[in-house]
């Protein structure tokens, strides 16, 4: 089974294809490299060009036009750049792929697995959250993705399309052969800055928001494997029209997936397990929100079992230690003065 993965160079995409390879199946990556590293499409398939180069994408379909499906995790992706960048943000990641799932539609590939988040949610009582809790996107990138789900919704409706979007909690850890893991510089995630503080690349770490109404004052989060995160793609691609078949409605042509563990844990928490892990405590710090942060939530993640017959199975422990492996070789495998 052939799988275009765009923005296959990233820290999810890149799991996705060795997920994919692991199983027997080809990804082939359509990444610009704007964010994503050329080091991890080695020895794979890989076109270099942005998904709104009709041109590239068309010959991506003509070079392999049994291409099974396609999985969109093309995006800008930081929470606190999209505030200070909306334009950039809304051009990449609404624009850009509004034309790039219309390509889709026109040359006949209809099978379309979109990158979701569950930043999109409200804040409900109890921060769990099912696939129909009310919705309330409050930075711009949660928005733009609120918005590609409904382009998903309005062109499933209308043309040849066909759509599951999956809505990912927090993704921690790296590929568990260490073939890949966050690939930025200077990493704005929880995980990502923890292990830069123990590694001593960061002086303190800062746990951002202390006073959100949780049982510690800390935000609350989901933290999924990315290795989990990337086997729930492989079922969903595998099985997509049973899943259409089984879930999809006129109302609701398109299908929403939870990713998460359905464990809530605080950032207060997940810093205590990671000293756990690591057999030290590090310096921390306690500061302000930053901009677009919310209370958070975790999973209700039944659909994905009944759906996919999948659930996360890697504890955060699992995710924690996978992080620290890949920030002890990183910068060997990645070249960041290049």
């Amino acid at each position: 089974m052939k799988v275009l993965i765009t923005g296959g160079a990233g820290y999810i995409g890149s799991t996705i294809c060795s997920a994919l390879e692991d199983s027997g199946n080809t990804p082939i990556i359509l990444d610009s490299l704007v964010t994503g590293r050329k080091e991890f499409t080695k020895n794979r398939i890989f076109y270099h060009a942005d998904i709104s180069d009709r041109e590239a994408v068309a010959k991506v379909f003509a070079d392999h036009p049994d291409i099974h499906a396609t999985i969109h995790c093309a995006a800008l992706v930081v929470v606190p750049e999209s505030v200070s960048m909306p334009y950039e943000y809304y051009r990449e990641n609404v624009v850009k792929s509004m034309g790039f799932f219309m390509q889709l539609n026109e040359l006949g590939y209809p099978r379309l697995v979109f990158s979701s988040s569950a930043a999109i949610y409200d804040v409900v009582p109890g921060f769990m959250v099912t696939e129909e809790s009310p919705l309330k996107p409050l930075s711009p990138y949660s928005r733009t993705k609120y918005m590609m789900e409904m382009v998903l919704k309005d062109f499933s409706h209308a043309y040849n399309i066909n759509g599951i979007a999956l809505r990912y909690f927090n993704p921690i850890g790296a590929d568990p052969q260490i073939r890949s893991g966050i690939h930025d510089k200077n990493p704005s995630h929880v995980l990502g800055k923890l292990v830069e503080v123990a590694l001593g690349k960061e002086p303190v770490f800062n746990i951002t928001g202390t006073n959100w109404p949780t049982r510690d004052g800390t935000g609350i989060r989901d933290y999924i494997h990315v290795w989990d995160l990337a086997s729930a793609h492989i079922k969903a691609v595998k099985c997509f029209d049973q899943i259409i078949e089984k879930a999809a409605t006129p109302e609701t042509p398109y299908v929403v997936i939870n990713l998460g563990t359905g464990t809530g844990i605080t950032v207060r928490e997940f810093v205590a397990a990671f000293e756990k892990v690591y057999g030290k405590t590090i310096n921390k710090a306690e500061t302000d929100p930053r901009p677009g942060d919310v209370a958070g939530a975790f999973a209700n993640a039944n659909k994905a079992w009944e759906l996919l017959g999948w659930k996360a199975e890697m504890p955060i422990e699992q995710g924690i230690a996978d992080a620290l492996k890949w920030g002890e070789v990183r910068t060997s495998i990645l070249n960041f003065d290049e």
